[in-house]
């Protein structure tokens, strides 16, 4: 399938036919690189994806101790910022 480049603005964009869209499931945000002299347009990734997937492996294999033990550390928003 053939598309323009077209003028928007000072820059240049596609216009990326609907059934394209659809097949791909790219929505209004997208991550765009170059390969091999290719744009690769892809689904922009949506933050902390598989934290949680993660966090509870870390649980079963009894990797989510803190590392300051059981001291809490105030810091200097603590400290000097908050007023109780």
């Amino acid at each position: 399938m053939k598309s323009r480049i077209v003028k928007i603005g000072n820059s240049q964009g596609i216009r990326i036919p609907k059934p394209l869209l659809k097949e791909t499931g790219l929505g209004e945000e997208v991550e765009i690189r170059v390969e091999d002299n290719r744009l690769i347009i892809v689904p922009a990734g949506r933050p902390r994806t598989g934290w949680s997937a993660a966090f509870r492996e870390m649980a079963r294999k009894g990797d989510d101790i803190l590392l300051a033990g059981e001291t809490h550390l105030p810091t200097l928003w603590e400290g000097d910022q908050w007023e109780w």
